[in-house]
């Protein structure tokens, strides 16, 4: 009996535990379902430009495809171009993953109008958003065409998550009057964090990512970060609207410079890499492919053959619309590109006066080019002038009509008469001499 009541102890022990094993291997652990989260972190910084859209582009597909669950834009730019702005937004209101706008500096002019389009902001203590005037390329307020068009975008982005637009508007008019917030009177909406959460266009605020993670409900999310590239860092920088005219000055005046100075020296590299990095910064940024790069090397061998195999100009015109259409091609505005293309020009037209007129030309052109002459300060005089025989007296031996022949001191000379006809044997005197020419005057005779 005994040992019939120790053998069903142990069988209900060892049923216990093995009733215990399976419930636990058949329950999931219990962070599986916060690690099946992954949150991606993409910052926007600096000025918002076409590179910036690239990179975000870039970054939003691969979160998206990588299976991002949720993603965080950290902002911190004083704003930029309108334009890019709103492809941005497109692309975030295009985006199926829920995005939350993390403003961890400032968020301003576009930068304020891409946290509006977000799912949801949050701030960090101390940030700022707003200030959203549109301004032209001098820094001076827009056209209202522009202003307005510009406001109606703002609130609508406000209205996307049911946020009062007033506010919205009072970061790019100020006309709107929000005393409590200081806008108004001339003075433009700018969001405090605080302010941002009373006003409802902020969910939260969080000091740090750990902060906005626990906001999120993602404390054990995986957390992966999609940084700028080397590449589209250059990409950002060489397409700023500022950058382009000055890449596109230092890459003609180059090449310019090149042909004025012998062999291949700086101004060719110089040159070459400025057109280099704008080509690349461009293909990298995606606003344009490699027919565009095919079409500027066909530009400028189509200028070389006219160098060296004249041509009536035409394959010279054809090089130079090449060269201009692959940058029109290459660029995200025919304006943009157009007025760099001008200042570009100037700026080489100038230098190369400049140049040209201090250091002289000695470039590779040099060969083709004539440029030594035979000056009389080298020696070299076809018709002397023979100043010694102003003066002298001689008789006619022809007829001057009003040109013939003088003997002086039994040297026959021709000569033109400076008052016309003179008879033949008529004493005249030598009064100017310049080169071949000798002019005489008829002289009295005294005896």
């Amino acid at each position: 009996m005994e040992v019939s009541k120790s053998i069903i102890r142990k069988f209900i022990f060892l049923s216990l535990i093995f009733c215990g094993v399976v419930v636990w291997m058949s329950q999931p652990p219990v962070h599986s379902q916060s690690t099946n989260e992954v949150v991606y972190f993409i910052p926007v910084e600096q000025a918002v430009e076409r590179g910036l859209e690239a990179f975000l582009r870039r970054a939003l597909n691969t979160a998206v495809e990588e299976g991002a669950t949720h993603i965080v834009l950290e902002i911190d730019t004083p704003g930029g171009l309108v334009d890019a702005a709103t492809e941005i937004a497109y692309l975030i209101r295009n985006t199926e993953v829920p995005i939350t706008a993390f403003v961890t500096g400032k968020a301003w002019s576009a930068g304020a109008y891409i946290a509006l389009n977000a799912d949801q902001i949050v701030m960090a203590p101390g940030t700022t958003m707003g200030s959203a005037a549109v301004i032209d390329g001098a820094g001076n307020a827009a056209e209202d065409k522009m202003q307005s068009a510009w406001l109606a975008t703002l609130e609508e982005a406000a209205k996307l998550n049911d946020r009062d637009p007033i506010y919205a508007r009072a970061m790019a008019d100020t006309s709107v009057n929000l005393p409590g917030l200081g806008a108004g009177e001339g003075k433009l909406l700018t969001l405090t964090s605080s302010d941002a959460i009373k006003v409802g266009y902020a969910e939260a605020i969080a000091a740090d990512r750990d902060q906005l993670l626990t906001f999120l409900g993602a404390e054990n999310a995986v957390i992966k970060d999609l940084e700028v590239s080397f590449a589209e860092k250059i990409a950002r920088f060489v397409t700023h609207p500022v950058i382009i005219p000055i890449l596109l000055s230092i890459g003609s005046l180059g090449l310019v410079l090149e042909l004025y100075s012998p062999g291949f020296g700086i101004p060719g590299i110089m040159g070459l890499s400025a057109l280099f990095l704008f080509f690349f910064g461009h293909l990298v940024a995606g606003f344009a492919g490699f027919e565009v790069l095919i079409l500027f090397v066909a530009g400028i061998v189509l200028i070389i053959v006219e160098i060296f195999f004249p041509g009536f100009g035409i394959f010279g015109i054809l090089g130079i619309v090449a060269i201009i259409g692959s940058m029109v091609l290459a660029s995200y505005s025919t304006v943009n590109i157009l007025l760099s293309i001008l200042i570009a020009v100037v700026v080489t037209v100038v230098v190369s006066v400049f140049f040209f007129k201090y250091f002289g030309y000695r470039g590779p052109l040099k060969k083709m080019i004539l440029t030594y002459a035979t000056t009389s300060e080298q020696g070299y005089v076809s018709n002397p002038t023979r100043q010694e025989l102003v003066g002298k007296v001689g008789y006619a031996s022809t007829v001057l009509r009003p040109s013939g022949t003088v003997i002086f001191d039994d040297e026959r000379l021709e000569v033109i008469s400076e008052g016309g006809f003179i008879s033949q044997g008529k004493k005249v005197k030598i009064v100017a001499t310049q080169g071949s020419r000798i002019v005489v005057r008829e002289v009295e005779d005294q005896s």
